[in-house]
């Protein structure tokens, strides 16, 4: 408990999924959350599960591809805690295509919800943690961001660019004390993942790439989440944490 305790943070897509997961988290350790998602409805019931727990958390319905918005939602959480200590850019989306048969329209809006917005993110919050003296970025990429990843190469592209954005900020903010960190989730059950999951030909699949013989949870990659939010992870920047049951290592 309180591991994050005193602390501020954002969350992106927390809606459902591992957004949701990190938000839960987050405020079971003592932060004070910002939660964000397109989804309304979802949001507040984030908000009534944490309040209804004990914790601290108010909700922005946030298009994340919006340079607008974000201005907006950081001037709010400005307003409404004085500081920004963690940003977790969570949202995202999903594109099982391949290549050739991908078109402007699909690639466009892969890149711009999977980077554009990590890119906006950290572009105006990392001014407000200059001021604070520090604080904690995570990224969260996808496996597909380590490895190359077939008949998916909009979304391979965006994952790959999170992580190299990630350790371009991390080199530049580094002397401001921010620390940026990507995490990789690998075959994880989340709303996002369902079709895959319960297909019973591709869990097969999936089973057979990973070296422990299951899919993850979505609380498993927000622990890793929490960790590189907290103060635990103090010397740590730039680096890339795969939540993936062994799939980079086999």
């Amino acid at each position: 408990m309180n591991r994050l305790k005193d602390k501020v943070a954002i969350i992106t897509g927390a809606g459902s999924g591992m957004g949701r997961e990190e938000a839960l988290l987050f405020a079971r350790e003592g932060a004070k959350v910002a939660v964000t998602d397109i989804n309304e409805a979802a949001l507040q019931a984030v908000v009534k599960e944490i309040e209804a727990d004990g914790g601290q958390a108010t909700a922005y319905v946030h298009n994340v591809v919006s340079e607008e918005q974000w201005v907006h939602v950081i001037e709010e959480v400005m307003k409404t805690y004085g500081k920004i200590d963690v940003l977790v850019n969570n949202a995202g989306i999903s594109l099982a295509t391949g290549l050739l048969d991908t078109t402007m329209e699909q690639w466009n809006k892969v890149i711009s919800i999977n980077l554009t917005s990590t890119f906006l993110g950290m572009k105006y919050v990392v001014p407000h943690m200059q001021e604070n003296n520090g604080g904690s970025i995570v990224n969260i990429s996808s496996i597909a961001g380590l490895t190359g990843s077939s008949g998916a190469g909009a979304y391979t592209a965006s994952k790959g660019g999170v992580r190299m954005l990630s350790k371009a900020a991390a080199v530049d903010f580094g002397k401001d004390h921010i620390r940026v960190n990507s995490v990789h989730p690998g075959f994880v059950e989340t709303p996002m993942s369902a079709e895959f999951v319960n297909d019973e030909q591709r869990l097969k699949w999936f089973l057979s790439q990973t070296a422990l013989p299951r899919v993850g949870r979505a609380s498993e990659v927000a622990e890793a989440v929490l960790f590189l939010a907290s103060d635990e992870s103090a010397y740590i920047t730039g680096v890339e944490l795969p939540v993936d049951g062994g799939v980079t290592a086999k």
